[in-house]
């Protein structure tokens, strides 16, 4: 037999859906605005004629966007930090958090080193004993001086090892038994079950790479190497016309300073804008399940 809903609880709805439609709306509503300053002509923009919908249209901004190779060029840097960096992260954090997931019991220093790991976000050695690292290592205007730093983010090994922590013992125990090792029993049954936990901590560790700016400026001595969002911190200040060509005058016309910016920000927030949606689920799931430990 069907349950009737009353009235009230039918108000009720109708009005969550209705607020929560207004917030998605107000959250996105800088995302439409810079977009559609992006594909408006450089007069419209620096008008403030427009709001959410393009005036003027025109891809001006962005065939100026993707003809500049320092553009390109910065943003295949941030690509490869991103990949490698998550990979080797990843691996990393997996390696971290199975041994410091265990009882001390089983692991007699477990306590000693998840100590030692938690004074590290506590307390960090400081700005300029890390260059003078990164600088005798040989790493200046390397890309691994952007990825080594942060090789071992400790919150993703916490998050990691609380939801290893929750996973049944008797996975653990069964594959002893049939004479599994350590890393057998790691890659083929710890990592498997916690995809939700490494979809989350993977999004983190690659939203932190892609928006990363301070130490490619701090790092990298020739601009050649900067990553995107560093290109974007010195660059993006103000319009630049030396890269457009002195014959095309219709280009420069419909340029503005907004319009460039503009595109230059929806391009670099793009790939971010893409891959979340298709993670929300599993990083829900595992936020929630990693942060708490039964």
């Amino acid at each position: 037999m069907a349950i009737k809903t009353s009235l009230g609880r039918k108000l009720f709805i109708a009005c969550n859906y209705i607020f929560l439609a207004l917030l998605s709306f107000i959250c996105l509503m800088p995302i439409i605005h810079i977009l559609a300053i992006s594909f408006s002509s450089g007069t419209a923009a620096a008008a403030g004629k427009v709001t959410l919908w393009p005036v003027e249209f025109t891809t001006a901004a962005y065939n100026n966007v993707f003809g500049k190779p320092e553009y390109l060029r910065a943003f295949w840097v941030s690509v490869q930090r991103v990949v490698l960096g998550t990979t080797l992260s990843m691996f990393l954090t997996i390696l971290t958090a199975y041994p410091l997931s265990k009882e001390p019991r089983q692991f007699r220093l477990r306590t000693f080193y998840a100590w030692f790991f938690v004074f590290t976000i506590l307390f960090s050695g400081g700005l300029i004993p890390t260059f003078l690292t990164i600088k005798s290592l040989n790493l200046i205007d390397s890309i691994w001086a952007l990825i080594l730093p942060t090789a071992v983010p400790v919150f993703n090994v916490i998050l990691l090892l609380n939801f290893y922590r929750n996973l049944p013992k008797e996975l653990e125990e069964s594959s002893r038994i049939d004479g599994a090792g350590h890393f057998t029993t790691l890659w083929k049954i710890y990592v498997p079950l916690s995809l939700p936990a490494l979809a989350t901590t993977g999004l983190f560790t690659m939203v932190g790479h892609w928006n990363s700016w301070f130490d490619g400026m701090l790092y990298m001595n020739h601009t050649e190497n900067y990553p995107l969002q560093t290109f974007l911190q010195t660059v993006i200040i103000k319009m630049d016309f030396r890269f457009i060509k002195a014959e095309n005058a219709e280009l420069m016309l419909k340029l503005s300073d907004r319009t460039s910016r503009a595109a230059q920000i929806f391009v670099a927030a793009f790939p971010i804008l893409v891959v979340y949606p298709f993670l929300q689920k599993l990083f829900i799931k595992g936020i929630v399940m990693g942060s708490v430990k039964g």
